[in-house]
């Protein structure tokens, strides 16, 4: 990372760079990193071009630092988490920490961290420093559930990591249809749904697979969308060229503009088909009937196992930040109306004793949260039979973050 270190020491100089670090914070969470500019940055913290490159020489370094702030007071948060003596303790200090957080960058007390959505599209060597962080953040995340006595609960308690750590990364994009004296109660709830998850005492993990499969309307447009999905996946908005989407099929750019007139509108189909997936599953369940835990429980293992399969996954939140700001807002807006779908279930569900009794809106949000980061545990799922891997990381908000039945079921 390139600075000037001769001035480093200065209250002004770390003022000015902590200023232009949350600025490029803010034009990462709106932008992506490849869409952040210099000039964009140094009009928020209004100064020159040549103002900013003092402190950053290129942008990549820039984009670099924002990551590296939000991973050093991700393991900041994490430290002082794991000096709680339990592991339900932990998750609750480290949830509480986070709602602090949001809620003093609600009060305009503290600027957003920059979204790591960009983390492996950006350049090497910076890559490589910045994973080997991010895999630190993670390993930290794991071990607030201590020492596991067996392979299969260092896999459980990998699940679990990945599924919290979501959870905090999504909790901006919902929490807004919260007032901020209600910060308290949303923490609470969604703590109750970390504790005791959302079957009732019971209940037992036993889905029926829901079949999606319909023939496409247009077979070559439905190809372009599972390969953009898969690198937008992998490498964020930004990262996924409409050269490299036509590169992994073998096709021209030409034919990719045959289907989609724009990548914007690449990205919104790729979208819309994941909503569609996700309520078909829905309305199948509620067509074939069954308890309301049933309905759920085999709505979580149809999903989860499309993520893992990686045929044709469900598009990440990770591709949001590189949208015009309209089209995130309703991208966000027909995810919350699944989720919504989610917690009329879970309340049918509450209301039949089927499921325990939780904030179902809340818990709708954990479980679109689970479900969409997913894809990124594949590798994982892939060390053990699909369905134990599906039980395993549906446990983590069906059953709860501290519920070990899974490994003995």
């Amino acid at each position: 990372m390139a600075t000037q270190q001769d001035d480093g020491g200065t209250k002004r100089f770390r003022a000015k760079r902590d200023a232009i670090l949350a600025a490029a914070a803010e034009a990462i969470n709106e932008q992506s990193a490849k869409g952040m500019t210099f000039a964009d940055v140094a009009r928020r913290v209004g100064l020159n071009t040549t103002s900013v490159t003092y402190y950053f020489k290129r942008k990549e370094d820039l984009a670099a630092a924002a990551f590296e702030h939000t991973l050093d007071s991700l393991l900041v948060m994490l430290d002082a988490a794991l000096e709680q003596p339990t592991p339900r303790e932990r998750v609750a200090r480290f949830l509480a920490l986070n709602m602090a957080r949001l809620s003093r960058i609600n009060r305009g007390e503290e600027t957003a961290f920059a979204v790591l959505s960009d983390l492996r599209a950006t350049e090497e060597p910076i890559r490589a420093r910045l994973m080997a962080d991010w895999r630190e953040v993670f390993r930290r995340t794991r071990s607030l559930w201590g020492s596991p006595a067996s392979r299969a609960a260092t896999d459980l308690n990998g699940a679990r990591a990945h599924v919290l750590l979501e959870n905090i990364f999504w909790l901006p994009a919902w929490l807004t249809r919260y007032e901020p004296d209600q910060y308290p109660r949303v923490e609470a709830r969604l703590m109750d749904v970390f504790a005791g998850g959302v079957a009732a005492p019971d209940d037992r993990w036993a889905p029926s697979t829901i079949d999606l499969q319909h023939e496409e309307a247009e077979p070559g447009r439905a190809a372009f969308l599972l390969a953009a999905t898969r690198l937008i996946n992998e490498r964020g908005y930004r990262g996924a060229s409409v050269q490299r989407i036509a590169s992994e099929l073998n096709v021209t750019k030409g034919s990719f503009y045959h289907h989609l007139d724009a990548k914007d509108e690449l990205v919104i189909a790729c979208y819309q088909r994941s909503f569609d997936t996700i309520v078909d599953a829905q309305r199948l369940a509620d067509r074939e009937g069954g308890t309301y835990w049933q309905r759920l429980s085999s709505i979580v293992a149809t999903l989860l196992d499309i993520q893992f399969a990686e045929r044709a996954p469900l598009l990440r939140t990770t591709a949001l930040s590189g949208l015009p700001e309209a089209v995130r807002a309703a991208m966000i807006d027909r995810s919350n109306g699944i989720a919504r779908r989610y917690a009329g279930t879970i309340m049918d569900g509450v209301a039949e004793g089927s499921c325990r009794a939780v904030d179902a809106l809340i818990a709708a949000q954990a479980l679109m949260a689970m479900q969409n980061a997913a894809f990124d545990m594949r590798k994982w799922a892939a060390t053990m039979p699909r369905s134990r891997a599906i039980a395993m990381y549906a446990s983590t908000i069906l059953f709860g973050l501290f519920d070990d039945r899974v490994l003995t079921d």
